[in-house]
């Protein structure tokens, strides 16, 4: 008995020792990566800020069959990510920097493609990821957004709603024709409702026109996803307030003609407008101070040496064309 309790102390001992001398090593590996990961980045060369983003490190493609049927799960990942990176670049870009929803290649947005392209490419049928990228990507890219839309279609070809945003990509573009020809591919897939056909009609007919833009946003807001929604209603909005200042401005001009000089106060003119019906837009509202807002409910402001109103949530309507 104690020759065994001899033996079992002695391989107590050897394991304990054989315990602290991995846990010191791995300790060590642990440190020298600390140190040496510190040590390249101090020494890493400067790179132009077009380059700051990390390249994607796996490509959806290549972990296809690798995920044990995780490629849903997978495709979830690089969706949020698409998502988070986007925002991450508004909300990073410097505070005078004025954002245009129409062209957001100031603010580098180069991972979005790939981001999207990885998650279509591990769920063919994402169809959020392809809205979501057929919406924005036309202000980064235009010639990737088709070509994820065309995607889109090509994995999933009776979805009528992938012509639909094929359709809007080409008519921001203004190649009508192409527009006019994906409603009509888009109308002949099941299920298809009527307005693709009189989407086709519009882009052949008025495709620049304002009646086209509003009746596109619309018909977006009804029948897409929640992000689709809310840049169609953002849209919307764009619209009624450049309908609503082309009359503001209209009206201005008319009582600088009269009077030889402009109106000091846009609430001035708050009465004449209301004899004013729009067609197109909802009528003018006023806050509780009696001042003309937009339809976010922020007042107008008057430049009285142009003598022209604008909207600080909509810069570009009401701009002198």
């Amino acid at each position: 008995m104690p020759e065994t309790s001899s033996t079992g102390t002695h391989r107590s001992t050897e394991f304990r020792s054989s315990g602290l001398l991995l846990a010191f090593f791995l300790l060590a590996g642990f440190a020298g990566v600390y140190f040496l990961s510190n040590a390249a980045e101090a020494r890493r060369t400067p790179v132009p800020e077009s380059y700051i983003d990390d390249d994607l490190s796996l490509e959806g493609r290549r972990l296809k069959g690798f995920v044990f049927g995780a490629e849903g799960l997978m495709a979830d990942v690089y969706w949020m990510q698409s998502l988070q990176y986007l925002g991450d670049k508004f909300v990073n870009a410097p505070a005078d920097q004025v954002i245009n929803l129409d062209d957001l290649r100031p603010l580098n947005p180069r991972l979005l493609y790939p981001y999207l392209d990885n998650a279509t490419e591990l769920d063919p049928s994402f169809i959020a990821a392809y809205s979501y990228g057929a919406t924005v990507l036309p202000a980064i890219d235009p010639e990737m957004a088709i070509k994820l839309t065309e995607k889109g279609i090509a994995n999933n070809p009776t979805n009528f709603r992938l012509y639909q945003y094929l359709g809007y990509i080409y008519w921001k573009l203004h190649r009508y024709d192409e527009a006019a020809s994906a409603y009509e591919r888009g109308a002949a897939q099941p299920g298809a409702p009527s307005f693709m056909l009189a989407m086709a009609a519009f882009m052949k007919g008025k495709g620049g026109s304002r009646e086209t833009a509003r009746a596109m946003y619309r018909q977006m807001y009804e029948t897409g996803d929640q992000q689709t929604q809310m840049n169609a209603q953002y849209r919307l909005d764009e619209l009624n307030t450049e309908a609503q200042l082309d009359a503001i401005n209209e009206k201005l001009a008319s009582e600088r003609e009269t009077s030889g000089k402009c109106v000091q106060s846009l609430k001035s003119i708050v009465a004449a407008l209301a004899s004013v019906k729009l067609t197109d837009a909802p009528d003018f509202r006023v806050n509780s101070a009696g001042d003309l807002v937009d339809p976010k409910g922020t007042p107008y402001i008057l430049d009285t040496e142009r003598c022209r109103a604008r909207s600080n949530n909509f810069r570009d309507a009401g701009k002198e064309k």
